[in-house]
């Protein structure tokens, strides 16, 4: 792997309810602990956040259901590592508790040059990438996943 780049990651998801409804609470207070674990583990570089210091208020689409989370890892390994063998992984695995399945990608991953900062704007081009041509360099999944370029 190159140091020089690091992988840039998008999730959105569309919730059952409004975050601040019953149906979505124990997701909503996990929200802070599960940012500050992301940001402890070994290969975090980065998340997007607002001034409320997560990023459920950012909005990337209309409908105010949908939420939105970008981060940045030094490896896919490092990501892989929080996302399913954290204390993440429980949350992941109860997902459908919270939120609808989705008809398109709510994930994307692509590789970024080592410094480079990213948005949902950015993000949701890569998601529309991926629908649009499935996965390539410049849009994958965990599933079907590229290497980072050589310099």
């Amino acid at each position: 792997m190159s140091a020089a780049y690091h992988l840039a990651q998008i999730n959105v998801a569309r919730a059952r309810a409004p975050l601040d409804s019953p149906v979505m609470k124990e997701f909503v207070d996990a929200i802070d602990a599960m940012n500050a674990l992301g940001e402890r583990s070994p290969g975090f570089v980065w998340r997007l956040k607002s001034d409320s210091g997560n990023a459920t208020d950012i909005r990337a689409y209309d409908d105010p259901l949908m939420i939105v989370n970008v981060t940045v890892w030094e490896s896919l390994e490092a990501l892989r590592d929080y996302a399913f063998k954290s204390h993440h992984g429980e949350y992941f695995r109860r997902r459908a508790e919270w939120f609808e399945k989705m008809d398109t990608p709510s994930l994307a991953l692509w590789w970024i040059p080592a410094g480079t900062v990213v948005d949902e704007v950015e993000g949701k081009r890569r998601l529309e990438i991926l629908a649009r041509n499935g996965p390539t360099p410049e849009a994958f999944t965990l599933r079907d996943r590229f290497r980072p370029p050589l310099d």
